[in-house]
């Protein structure tokens, strides 16, 4: 079942603050009033997962000036991501708020629990200040995210948002033209 247009369901968390150091609580609270990235990835000290939270920390600034905040999820606890991030030159690096999931809820209701291993899958999701789910991509195991995609999608996002009666084409780029759906365009396209 697709989570697209669904609010995000209530959630509490004891979170690693890896720009501050401190352990801090996150909720579904957090995540409204902004728009935010939550990157699910199976576990802390592995191969792939360190790649892509890395590639994720080198878009940070870029997310940061469009107004979305970064949560990385795991089934793991907050103090691993703790020790993660003092013992990984690449996790080393980060500065958003790594969420802890031991309870795998947050990992169940955005539906990237594996059941079988107990670990979440590879999901990223947008979500706009509402809480809505706006975008969301699910990978197998082996397949690492390229982050510089989630800036594109986040100003097609927000562009939608804060123009009603339009869409993004495929491709589309800030600054090109929209369509304005109507009978007049289709089949012509």
């Amino acid at each position: 079942m697709s989570l697209i247009g669904k609010e995000i369901q209530p959630f509490a968390a004891s979170a690693y603050h890896a720009g501050s150091g401190d352990f801090i609580e996150v909720s579904e609270q957090n995540m409204k009033g902004q728009w935010s990235v939550v990157c699910f990835y199976p576990a802390d000290f592995t191969f792939v997962c360190p790649t892509e939270l890395e590639d994720l920390q080198k878009q940070y600034a870029t997310l940061k000036s469009l107004g979305v905040e970064v949560y990385s999820v795991s089934t793991d606890t907050h103090f691993t991501h703790k020790a993660w991030h003092d013992h990984s030159d690449a996790i080393s690096t980060l500065q958003y708020v790594m969420i802890g999931d031991p309870s795998q809820r947050i990992s169940r209701s955005f539906d990237v629990l594996d059941e079988e291993a107990g670990l979440a899958q590879r999901g990223t999701f947008i979500v706009d200040p509402d809480g809505i789910v706006q975008a969301a991509e699910i990978n197998a195991d082996g397949i690492g995210r390229d982050a510089s995609t989630l800036v594109g999608k986040i100003k097609a996002a927000q562009y939608v948002r804060n123009n009603p009666g339009e869409v993004c084409p495929a491709k589309w780029e800030e600054g090109s033209a929209t369509l304005k759906p109507s009978l007049d365009l289709v089949g012509k396209i």
